[in-house]
């Protein structure tokens, strides 16, 4: 051990920041003298550096063979449980921003046991097998004993940090012993239909010959630095969680977690109230009756089925657009506009949705050179490709209420296209110059026989109509109903 004499003031500052030093050194004799570069001697005080290799392996050994951190099953002491995220070591081994997440919740375990708690702080090891990195970079280790490699290294280093798990409770979630369960489970969920397989559009790395989540990827290059990641139809399983998302949402006002916290969650959960349209597609080479309109059985024609949650803004429909996954982009574009529109489809196919979603990226779209009938009014709706269309949200496909909707404002300017207000506030005179959409209460204009009819917005300001503006699109559903 080594003694200096430090000043008292800021002597335990010091030391402390040579220990952790020492620490990060692995106990290189480095630490000696830290301290002589901080302090200039005043009321002086001993204090004793000491090396965390050896000191911190000793006191490990001995918590651990006394059950320091063991939860007993009885006893008289109220319980807790601490649980954290789990930790993926498809990687050799942990690195700063791990402690982020373990170091608190080791924190709030000591303090419960300290104010008298029986506490387990448990380790899952949910197991991310490393095929690829068997595949990619060493073929001589199999996923198996990189895995457990991997893990055993995890463990190690999670010690050397002190925290206070109860290793005798461990879960290894790539062990039989565990997945035969997920496996009963996976097979009693799909036995009551919540478990099914569909195709949607997913991230392709085809150096790596996997998928990619959405932040893997950046600039058509994912995260190992393969170039050439597009967007591909695959198919996969899902689990039906939709079906829960009333109760979801009704436990996050039982829990006590932060607000911000829950708004996360509940825009994960997403669930939005609406109701889908169907609006029938015909070619640009019909005859129009009178101007833009049409007068012909609407059973006639194929049909876009179109999710919303403004039912009232129906008649200010001046555009559908459509993601460019959408599946009937093909079937419905023209011969004229083919080419255009399998460019501009293959160009969104190598953005992320993050970017398809900034708000402030200029609009972009191709015209598929057919049309829809707006089944309330008849008038004819130009059909768009728009990558801010999103296929994952209700059908794919959007009504383009430009007055009332930003983005939609956004793109019929970039456009030209028609911006037909149809929601006004009380006692405005003046329409004509919108200079971005309008979202708040008012009442129904240019929409037939429901003119005058109040539109007012709950509470909690969301953009949903009244029940009276609402009977508006009952002539919809009637319409949608019978086309």
């Amino acid at each position: 051990m080594i003694t200096r004499k430090v000043n008292r003031s800021r002597g335990n500052i010091h030391c402390l920041l040579a220990r952790l030093l020492g620490l990060f050194l692995r106990g290189n004799l480095l630490v000696i003298g830290f301290d002589d570069w901080f302090l200039k001697r005043r009321r002086l005080e001993t204090c004793t550096l000491i090396i965390p290799k050896e000191i911190e392996a000793k006191w490990q050994l001995a918590w651990e063979e006394s059950g320091l951190y063991r939860a007993a099953e009885t006893g008289d002491k109220p319980k807790f449980y601490c649980l954290d995220f789990f930790p993926y070591p498809s990687g050799e081994g942990l690195h700063v921003g791990h402690c982020r997440n373990y170091i608190p919740t080791d924190v709030i375990s000591r303090f419960m046991r300290m104010q008298g708690y029986n506490v387990l702080h448990r380790w899952d090891g949910m197991r991310l097998v490393s095929r690829l990195n068997s595949m990619l970079w060493n073929t001589a280790f199999t996923p198996r004993r990189t895995t457990d490699q991997n893990t055993a290294n995890f463990r190690r280093q999670m010690t050397l940090i002190g925290a206070g798990y109860d290793w005798s409770r461990e879960i290894d979630s790539s062990r039989p012993e565990f997945y035969r369960w997920t496996q009963w489970f996976f097979t009693l969920l799909y036995r009551r239909g919540l478990a099914y397989r569909d195709t949607s559009w997913q991230w392709w790395c085809p150096t790596c010959q996997t998928t990619l989540s959405s932040h893997e990827v950046e600039g058509g290059v994912c995260w190992r630095g393969h170039p050439g990641v597009t967007k591909r139809k695959i198919p996969a399983w899902y689990f039906r969680i939709t079906a829960y998302a009333d109760a979801l949402l009704a436990g996050l006002e039982e829990i006590d977690w932060p607000e911000k916290v829950k708004a996360m969650q509940r825009n994960w959960i997403g669930r939005s109230e609406g109701v889908e349209i169907r609006f029938p597609v015909v070619s640009s080479q019909l005859s129009v009756v009178s101007e833009n309109q049409y007068h012909l059985p609407a059973d006639t024609f194929p049909h876009l089925t179109v999710f919303t949650t403004r039912p009232d803004t129906i008649y200010g429909a001046t555009f559908l657009a459509l993601a460019p996954e959408h599946p009937l982009v093909e079937s419905l574009t023209t011969l004229e506009q083919s080419s255009a529109v399998q460019a501009y489809t293959a160009r969104a196919a190598s953005l992320s949705e993050i970017d398809r979603m900034e708000t402030h990226r200029e609009k972009t779209g191709i015209f598929t050179g057919c049309y829809a009938i707006n089944p309330v009014n008849q008038a004819l709706l130009p059909v768009w490709v728009a990558d801010y269309v999103l296929p994952a949200y209700g059908s794919g496909a959007v009504m383009g209420v430009p007055a009332h909707d930003q983005r939609d404002f956004e793109f019929a300017r970039q456009f030209n296209l028609p911006v037909l207000v149809v929601i006004t506030p009380q006692g405005a005179d003046n329409t004509d110059a919108l200079q971005e959409a309008y979202h708040g209460e008012g009442i129904l204009i240019n929409s037939a026989e429901f003119d005058g009819l109040p539109v007012k917005l709950p509470s909690s300001a969301s953009p949903t109509p009244s029940k009276h503006a609402a009977s508006a699109p009952a002539r919809c559903f009637t319409a949608c109903a019978t086309g």
